[in-house]
C-alpha cells in the first residue's frame, strides 16, 4: 500500500469534508431566506441549490475514491462495514435527490407555504447530515456487524 493508496485516501478524506462541510452553510441561508424579500429569496435559493450541487459532486469523488480504495486496499467488498456503508449511501442518494429538489421546486409555486417549506429544508438538511455522519463513522471505525 504505497504512495497511490495514500494519495487516494487523502482524496477520499478531502471529498468527505467537501461532502459534509458545505451542508452547514445551508442553515444560515435558510435563516436569511426567512427574512428575505422576494428579490433576495431567488438569489439565496440559487445559492442553496449551488451548495447542494457542490455536495453532490463532492459525493461523486467520494464514491469513486472509495471504490478505488476497496479495489487496492486490504478490505474486501463483502466486509460488513462496507456493505452497510453502501446501503446507507444508496438511501442518501435517494434522499438527496427527492428531499431537496422537490422542496426547492415548490418555492416559486407556493409562496404562501414559505415557512413550511423552510422547515422541510431545515429537517432535510439535518437528516442528510446525519446520514453522512453515520457513513463517516462506518468508514473511520470500520465496525464488524457479522
Amino acid at each position: 500500500m504505497g504512495f497511490l493508496y495514500t494519495v487516494v485516501v487523502y482524496i477520499h478524506v478531502l471529498s468527505a469534508v467537501a461532502s459534509v462541510g458545505p451542508l452547514f452553510l445551508l442553515f444560515p441561508i435558510i435563516s436569511r431566506v426567512r427574512k428575505a424579500v422576494l428579490s433576495e429569496e431567488a438569489i439565496l435559493l440559487s445559492l442553496f441549490k449551488w451548495t447542494i450541487r457542490f455536495v453532490m459532486h463532492s459525493g461523486h469523488v467520494l464514491v469513486v475514491s472509495g471504490v478505488i480504495l476497496i479495489l487496492i486496499g486490504p478490505w474486501p467488498w463483502y466486509t460488513s462495514w462496507v456493505i452497510v456503508t453502501l446501503g446507507i449511501m444508496m438511501l442518501s442518494i435517494v434522499f438527496l435527490a427527492s428531499g431537496f429538489s422537490v422542496v426547492l421546486n415548490r418555492f416559486p409555486k407556493e409562496p404562501e407555504n414559505r415557512e413550511e417549506l423552510l422547515k422541510k429544508l431545515m429537517n432535510t438538511s439535518w437528516r442528510y447530515i446525519g446520514l453522512l455522519l453515520i457513513m463517516l463513522y462506518l468508514m473511520v471505525a470500520k465496525p464488524s456487524f457479522w
